[in-house]
C-alpha cells in the first residue's frame, strides 16, 4: 500500500456488531452515533469530512504524528465518519494539530484535514470537553494578558541582567473584547447551549 507506514498503526475498520479501532479495541454499536458525520458537515471548516477515503497521506505526511504513536489524521478522520463522537471530542490527541495545513496541501481527494480537525475541537469545546491545559492557558490570559503567568522571579532576573521590561498588556481591553464570548462558562468547561455555539479554535 502507498502509505504501509501506518496502515496498521491507525486501522479503524467496520466488523461485525462493532467498530474494530485498532488492534483488539472495539467500539459497541451504542457508542456509535450515525448522525455525527451530518453534525460535523454543518460546522464551519467540516465540510469536506465526507471526501476522505482513507489513503493515509494526511498521516504520513503530519510533522506531529511523527513524534506521536496517538496522533493519527487520518484515525480522527474516520472516528468522525464512523460516529464515534464522544471518542473523538474527549480525545487529548485531537489538540495535538500543530495546524501546519501539510495534510490539506497534500490530500489527494481535497479533504482540508487541518479544517475538520478544527472543527472537531471547536465541537468538543463547544461541549466543554477541553483539556486542562487549555484552560489554564485561557485563564491565565484573562488575569495577566499572557499565556503563561511569569514569576516575580524572572521579573527580577529580567532587571539583575539589565534587560528590558516586559511589554505591557491590556487586559481591560482583552476582557473587553472577550466579554460576550462567555469565557466563565468555557473555563468551568459547562456546554454551550446549541443556540449559543461559537468558534473558538
Amino acid at each position: 500500500m502507498l502509505h504501509e507506514k501506518y496502515t496498521n498503526k491507525d486501522a479503524i475498520m467496520e466488523e461485525g456488531e462493532g467498530i474494530i479501532l485498532s488492534g483488539s479495541e472495539k467500539a459497541s454499536p451504542s457508542r456509535v452515533n450515525p448522525k455525527f458525520k451530518y453534525e460535523v458537515l454543518r460546522v464551519p471548516g467540516g465540510e469536506s469530512l465526507i471526501h476522505c477515503f482513507q489513503c493515509g497521506t494526511c498521516t504520513s505526511d503530519c510533522p506531529v504524528a511523527r513524534f506521536s504513536d496517538k496522533y493519527r489524521p487520518r484515525s480522527i478522520i474516520r472516528m468522525a465518519q464512523l460516529g464515534l463522537k464522544d471518542r473523538v471530542l474527549d480525545s487529548d490527541f485531537l489538540w495535538l494539530c500543530a495546524s501546519c495545513f501539510t495534510c490539506t496541501d497534500r490530500c489527494p481527494q481535497g479533504v482540508e484535514v487541518a479544517s475538520v480537525i478544527r472543527a472537531l475541537k471547536n465541537m468538543a469545546a463547544m461541549e466543554g470537553r477541553i483539556p486542562q491545559a487549555f484552560k489554564i492557558l485561557l485563564g491565565n490570559l484573562i488575569k495577566t494578558g499572557y499565556i503563561y503567568e511569569i514569576p516575580e522571579s524572572r521579573i527580577k532576573r529580567r532587571e539583575t541582567l539589565q534587560l528590558p521590561p516586559l511589554p505591557k498588556t491590556n487586559v481591560e481591553s482583552l476582557t473587553k473584547s472577550l466579554q460576550n464570548l462567555d469565557i466563565k462558562r468555557f473555563l468551568e468547561g459547562l456546554p454551550q447551549k446549541s443556540s449559543e455555539v461559537r468558534v473558538w479554535v
